[in-house]
């Protein structure tokens, strides 16, 4: 009631107040009344909005930044107009605070205890994350090891610094009482009666407005608006590649062993290698998904490709076939932008401009390689991983264009080829179809379209990309043309997305930058978005990659557990064949098999040097008698023989051995060497090694021995050392001792022999069998053979007459026996007479130096004393036993080059020789052949793709 009482006389006070100051100017400011009765009057006082406490003030005084100095309220003296005097008011001042005192230390007690309970139920239900802490990076846990937060507090300003940048809120108030009076011109309804007035003249010229042009505004407001959020989607993914690359080089330096998302598309490609090497044709075994680029020649494939991998990483020409060669490009996210191939451990740096050169260049080389000779483009496939910061994770393949003429200096089945490879990758069912089309040249024209229409008529898993869009709407009368495109109007094909794009302006020199700016500032002012003909999606490389990669993904997810189960029962039915055909053996593939018969090769050439030299010098001597024989005995020993006496013997055998041995004997000599290492090395690897002997390896070590015998080559040094140690050995005539002797003739009787024996058998197929041989074989005789017979039969009466006949029939010996078979009715030509007078001379002239050779066995004696007083002459002894010597110390020499040098030199060119049989695939498929080796070879492959996809499936699992 008292407080009612005190309200009452308070209102009373500020009446009278009111009352009192009605003669002054202006109204009463709201801060001389009294505080009950400000909030009574409140609701009626004109000015009380701008009577509110200044921003300024408030700022001040709650502000975090404590040093800055405070600007001094001017507060104006408040004068009261009636001020009560009352003598009792300390002691309700003091009842006042005592009162407050309890109602500030109850507040906080409750509060604090109100606080406490709340924060104890609200701990209560946070859960332990302590179990979490891996979802975390280790880097933020250690981010006080890589970042000094102490020396980036002491590097920032002070308090003084930082009150100096702020700025004056003082003026900020102005500026904005400033706007609000521009704004609120005239009384304060004003405005809001401008807005809604109908007759005001904004709401007629937003009248006058068409709605065509309205259409227009909001089109651009829109296309704005996607370009704006794409610029923000851009700047965002532009830190994240930033993100990403650090990351990626922190996992680089061991920081963190997680496996990134990159490894599985590497593992994805690995797969799809191993699977490409099993199944060639992609028809029954390989049905994963892969992203084949194909279209036209010179329709910018190859440009779509490398804007997708942000590098030029391709040969280009302008109109010539330079893509030659499927390439497989795996794209993957790494911390560096490099590419490497599958074969090789050489990175390429994509951000310089040397190493682009040099991959391309060794991609053409590489593209050249695979084409055959005769052939223009190869199926044979280029494997190269791309890796980089923000790159798109899948695997394409780059095709060659399709043509539609074959031009000159094209093999004439190009056409055929390229159609060919094309469709083996398209047909595989998970396969997605990138078919470019270029934009600047009449649909029409195109052949692209139709082939993907054959293989994917109902468009579910291809994407169409128009090319050089910037061309098409410079050139197309008809933009609505280029609609039709996109939307596969205009031709019968379907796509699951359509897409047009910029390949740059025709400089090969543009950079991939260069070409994303010109790109996007296409179309950003094309008509072609201003209008809706396409939409924010369909446009530019960046959108056309994300679209793919996510196309990619989906099919692999889908296909990849049905291709792991169905090599499960393939390789189930393989090794069930294997234990059926081969239970004994081992399964060893090709290089296996390839690995087991190199060694057993290597063992056969090293066994060479473990022959004896007694071995080699028995071999190579004989071998070289039997190579020289025939020149010994008919070039040197018949003419010289057939000389009247001793001393024409000696000089006439000297002079032909010299003759010999300047030009025959050292060729002849290393011949033989070379063919009796040939022979021993045959031996060594065709000899059958008994149980343990495998035939699978018999074509194999056959093209080894060939290919190293071809390589091997005689050192060219062993001719010339050679004549010099013959031609001492022949000049040498002395005999020391009676052994020596007796084995020179016992090699001239085996000599003399042989060669009778030659006779004897031309002799006798000269004029038939005989009567045993006519008798007991019933065989007859020619009439040629009878007149040879009779022939044979007057010449050796005419030699037994005159046993030293000369070698040569004179004229009137001719005629003679001539008119003596004629005489018995037998017709014969002088040259007959010839022929047969050769070979019986020869057969009497053996003869009689066989029965020489007994009578010197013991003329040892008559040759120590020079054959002085004695009618023995035994010239022709001598003349073999130089033969005989030179051939001994011939093969020596020749044993020891064998040894030294040559047998290792063989060894070396058969390593050579089969290192490169290990990397010519070609081959050792050609000599490793036969089913076993096959099923082997398909059984390993199976399994080593089962794995790599059972491991692949788990880190996809992983993944999600």
């Amino acid at each position: 009631m008292w407080r009612l009482r005190r309200a009452a006389v308070a209102c009373e006070v500020c009446q009278s107040l009111v009352k009192h100051s009605c003669g002054m100017k202006g109204s009463l400011p709201l801060q001389k009344l009294h505080l009950v009765s400000r909030s009574i009057y409140h609701l009626h006082h004109p000015t009380l909005k701008l009577q509110r406490p200044q921003l300024r003030t408030s700022f001040q005084q709650f502000s975090s930044l404590t040093n800055l100095p405070l600007r001094k309220l001017k507060l104006s003296p408040i004068k009261y107009g009636y001020q009560p005097h009352r003598n009792f008011w300390p002691a309700r001042l003091a009842a006042r605070l005592l009162k407050l005192r309890y109602l500030i230390l109850g507040s906080a007690v409750g509060g604090g205890y109100t606080a406490k309970k709340t924060f104890d139920q609200w701990k209560d239900m946070i859960p332990d994350l302590s179990d979490y802490k891996w979802i975390v990076p280790d880097i933020v846990w250690e981010i006080d090891e890589y970042i000094d937060l102490e020396k980036i507090r002491k590097a920032l300003p002070n308090s003084e610094d930082l009150a100096q940048l702020a700025p004056d809120f003082d003026k900020i108030v102005e500026s904005l009482s400033l706007l609000k009076d521009y704004f609120t011109t005239g009384s304060p309804g004003e405005t809001a009666f401008r807005a809604t007035d109908p007759g005001s003249e904004s709401d007629k010229r937003y009248r006058k407005v068409s709605d065509k042009e309205k259409i227009d505004q909001l089109q651009e407001e829109l296309l704005h608006t996607q370009l704006k959020y794409q610029r923000i989607l851009e700047r965002l993914e532009k830190e994240n590649k930033e993100l990403r690359k650090l990351v990626l080089q922190k996992d680089d330096k061991g920081i963190h062993h997680r496996k990134l998302k990159k490894s599985l598309i590497d593992m994805y490609s690995e797969v799809l290698d191993v699977l490409s090497d099993y199944d060639a044709s992609y028809n029954t075994q390989d049905h994963l998904p892969r992203v084949v680029v194909v279209g036209d020649q010179s329709a910018g494939k190859t440009s779509v490709l490398e804007m997708i991998a942000q590098a030029r990483i391709f040969p280009r020409g302008s109109g010539e076939m330079m893509t030659r060669s499927p390439v497989k490009v795996t794209l993957s996210e790494g911390p560096h932008h490099v590419a490497l191939f599958k074969d090789s451990s050489r990175e390429f740096d994509l951000t310089k401009e040397e190493d682009l050169a040099a991959l391309r260049h060794e991609i053409e080389l590489r593209m050249r390689k695979n084409v055959k000779e005769g052939c223009t483009v190869s199926p044979e496939t280029i494997s190269l991983n791309v890796k980089g910061p923000g790159l798109q994770r899948m695997v394409l393949v780059d095709l060659p264009g399709v043509i539609n003429t074959v031009t000159s200096g094209m093999a004439p089945d190009t056409k055929e080829t390229i159609f060919s490879i094309s469709r083996a990758y398209m047909q595989n069912p998970n396969a997605i179809i990138l078919c470019i089309q270029d934009g600047s040249v009449d649909a029409e024209r195109s052949i692209v379209t139709d082939l993907v229409s054959q293989m994917d008529p109902h468009g579910r898993r291809t994407i169409f990309v128009l090319t050089k869009v910037d061309l098409a709407e410079k050139n197309v009368a008809s933009p609505s043309r280029i609609q039709q495109i996109i939307e596969g109007k205009l031709f019968p094909m379907k796509a699951l997305g359509y897409f047009a794009v910029v390949t740059g302006k025709g400089n090969s020199s543009e950079s991939i930058e260069a070409i994303r700016d010109y790109e996007e500032e296409f179309f950003q002012n094309s008509k072609l978005l201003k209008t809706s003909m396409l939409k924010a999606h369909q446009v530019t490389t960046r959108n056309l990659s994300l679209a793919v990669s996510d196309c990619f993904w989906k099919m692999v997810r889908e296909s990849v557990e049905q291709q792991a189960d169905s090599f499960k029962a393939t390789r189930f039915n393989l090794e069930t064949e294997w234990k059926n055909n081969y239970p004994r053996l081992r399964e060893l593939d090709r290089n296996e098999l390839f690995e087991k018969a190199k060694n057993e090769i290597l063992d056969e050439v090293i066994s060479l040097s473990q022959v004896t030299p007694k071995h080699w010098e028995e071999i190579l001597q004989q071998s070289l008698w039997e190579r020289v024989s025939t020149h010994v005995i008919e070039n040197i020993y018949l003419p010289a023989a057939q000389t009247m006496n001793s001393g024409t013997f000696n000089t006439t055998v000297d002079i032909k051995l010299k003759q010999w041995t300047d030009k025959q004997l050292p060729n002849k000599a290393v011949e033989v060497a070379w063919e009796t290492l040939q022979e021993e090395f045959s031996r060594f690897m065709t000899e059958p090694k008994g149980k343990e002997h495998d035939d699978i390896f018999d074509k194999l070590k056959e093209a080894v021995k060939e290919e190293s015998i071809k390589r091997h080559k005689w050192n060219d040094f062993a001719e010339d050392s050679l004549r010099v140690i013959q031609h001492n050995a022949l000049e040498d005539r002395s005999i020391s001792d009676k052994q020596q002797w007796d084995a020179a003739i016992y090699f001239m009787e085996e000599a003399l022999q042989a060669r009778l024996k030659d006779t004897e058998n031309a002799i006798e197929n000269m004029i038939g069998p005989d009567w045993k041989k006519r008798w007991l074989y019933w065989k007859n005789r020619t009439q040629e053979q009878c007149v040879h017979n009779e022939t044979k039969n007057e010449l050796e009466k005419m030699l037994k007459c005159n046993e030293e006949h000369p070698a040569y029939l004179a004229s009137d010996e001719i005629t003679t026996v001539r008119k003596n078979l004629e005489s018995r009715g037998v017709e014969v030509d002088p040259s007959l007479i010839k022929d047969t007078w050769h070979q019986v001379y020869r057969r009497h002239f053996l003869k009689t130096a066989l029965n020489h050779c007994n009578l010197c066995r013991r003329g040892f004696y008559y040759y120590q004393r020079h054959f002085v007083d004695s009618e023995l002459e035994c010239n022709d002894v001598v003349l073999f036993w130089r033969i005989q010597r030179m051939l001994a110390i011939t093969a020596n020499t020749l044993r020891q080059q064998l040894t030294n040098t040559e047998v290792r030199r063989l060894e070396k060119n058969v390593k050579e020789v089969l290192e490169d049989f290990a990397e010519d695939s070609e081959k050792k498929v050609k000599l490793l052949t036969g089913k076993r080796v096959q099923l082997a070879e398909d059984l390993k492959k199976v399994r080593e793709i089962q794995e790599k996809l059972d491991a692949f499936i788990e880190a996809l699992h992983q993944e999600k």
